[in-house]
Formats: structure tokens, C-alpha cells, sequence
């Protein structure tokens, strides 16, 4: 499938099949992540697999995960994530939803599908997974087989600004 065709066919899942991820793709899908760039190389991201029901149960307690038997838990290392000079903006936020995209797209590839999450208590999710002052959650990636098909890959002529408003070629 090429590069645009995932990417169109890609959509928010919020409905799964009680099937497992299969081990092979799983790993797959971390080995998208591994290979994700990030702000000057450092690499600040750190990826906790839920697939246990206990596991998922605890990021339950947090977020929504739609039923989903596989989760990422992505988080941002303060302690990793390069910092512009300019500003003091840490980019681990930045390099987080790289890989989250990586893992996305890699996720849909194989037929499997995906939502990102935001929508969470970070506090809990600390709690629950006892994570470290300098680890901060940035999102929950849900995966599983999708009990709703493919996403429409035409809804974005239907969902999306037209490109010429996206798009500003020098100047605005």
C-alpha cells in the first residue's frame, strides 16, 4: 500500500474487536517507533505496552480506551528531550506524537486500527503505573482490530479545510 493510501485510511478507532494483537505485530509496531526521529537525536520518549487485562484496567482508570486490547502508553522524558536555546521549549511533546504517528500509520499497514488519546487524568496514570517525576504521559495510543472496517479514505474531500487554505506558499 503506498505512503498516502495508509494515510487516508487511517482514522480514529473507538470500537474493537475483543481479538489480541498478534506478538509479530506488536513488534511492528514498536520497531515504527524506534525508527521515528526526534529533536537532535536524543530520543526522549519512552513506551510502556499495555496488554494484560490488568494493565489495561489501570489505564482505564485514566482514559477511555474504547475496549481496545492494546494500549501505548507514550511518555516524554524531561530529563532526555532537547531544549531550544532561544526559548527553553523542551521538544519530548514534539517527539512523542512522532512516534505516535509512526506507530499509527505502521498500526493501519498491518489492518489493524488505532485512536490517539489525550483525553486522560495524567495523575492517575502516575499512579497507576508509578511513573517517575521526569516521565510525563503525553498520550494513551489505543490498538486493536477495528469492529468498524477502514475508514473512508474520500472523507477527507468532506472533513478537511481545502489544501489552498492549509497551505501559504512564502508569506500568508
Amino acid at each position: 500500500m503506498k505512503f498516502i493510501d495508509i494515510a487516508k485510511t487511517r482514522h480514529a478507532v473507538r470500537s474493537y474487536l475483543p481479538r489480541p494483537v498478534e506478538p509479530e505485530k506488536v513488534a511492528q509496531i514498536l520497531e515504527a517507533a524506534h525508527v521515528a526521529p526526534t529533536a537532535g537525536n536524543c530520543q526522549p520518549v519512552r513506551l510502556l505496552v499495555l496488554q494484560t487485562p490488568e494493565s489495561l484496567e489501570k489505564a482505564a482508570q485514566a482514559a477511555d480506551l474504547y475496549g481496545a486490547p492494546l494500549a501505548i502508553l507514550v511518555c516524554a522524558d524531561h530529563n532526555l528531550a532537547w531544549t531550544r536555546p532561544y526559548d527553553g521549549k523542551q521538544t519530548g511533546d514534539i517527539d512523542a506524537a512522532i512516534l505516535t504517528d509512526h506507530m499509527m500509520l505502521q498500526a493501519t499497514e498491518l489492518g489493524l486500527g488505532s485512536v490517539w488519546v489525550c483525553y486522560f487524568h495524567p495523575d492517575r496514570l502516575r499512579a497507576e503505573f508509578r511513573l517517575p517525576p521526569n516521565l510525563e504521559p503525553i498520550n494513551l495510543l489505543a490498538l486493536g482490530y477495528s469492529a468498524d472496517g477502514p475508514g473512508d479514505p474520500d472523507r477527507f474531500q468532506r472533513e478537511r479545510i481545502p489544501l489552498h487554505q492549509l497551505v501559504c506558499q512564502e508569506l500568508c
